[in-house]
């Protein structure tokens, strides 16, 4: 069997299996909710995902979110606070000690507030993919290598 038909043999049991809506599973993991029933709690403390849903029983334990949470958060907190951080500073003459007092806690709030949220997206997102396990009924495609 060569590679490209064990390739299609995957793309075609993933097609087969029910249907799981990214963005939905992604606004409901943004929500720190379970991304299968949107009812239960996906984190059982700040960082860490509860290893199924009390509600649908979902299980969690194959997420690896790993790094990414935090390369995400930062790109978002960046992305949200350095235009208007700049805008201030072009517009008024803060010293550099008032600018400093303002700027660090509000990076520091801003990022600690969304790691949780950017944590549950990319649980979610996993979740919705099927990836690292997440397909219940073991139809995780396969692939070998010729």
């Amino acid at each position: 069997m060569s590679a490209t038909d064990i390739v299609s043999a995957d793309i075609a049991a993933v097609a087969a299996l029910e249907p799981r809506p990214l963005a939905r599973a992604m606004l409901r993991g943004f929500a720190c909710r379970c991304p299968n029933c949107g009812k239960g709690s996906l984190f059982g403390r700040f960082l860490k995902p509860v290893a199924t849903c009390a509600v649908c029983g979902e299980d969690y334990t194959a997420q690896r979110a790993d790094d990414a949470p935090p390369y995400f958060t930062m790109i978002i907190v960046g992305h949200l606070l350095v235009p208007p951080m700049v805008a201030v500073q072009l517009a008024n003459s803060f010293s550099v000690i008032t600018y400093m007092a303002v700027c660090i806690p509000l990076i520091g709030l801003s990022a600690a507030a969304l790691l949780q949220p950017v944590k549950g997206a990319i649980v979610a997102f996993q979740w919705a993919m099927r990836m690292h396990g997440f397909d219940r009924n073991g139809n995780e495609p396969t692939v070998e290598l010729p």
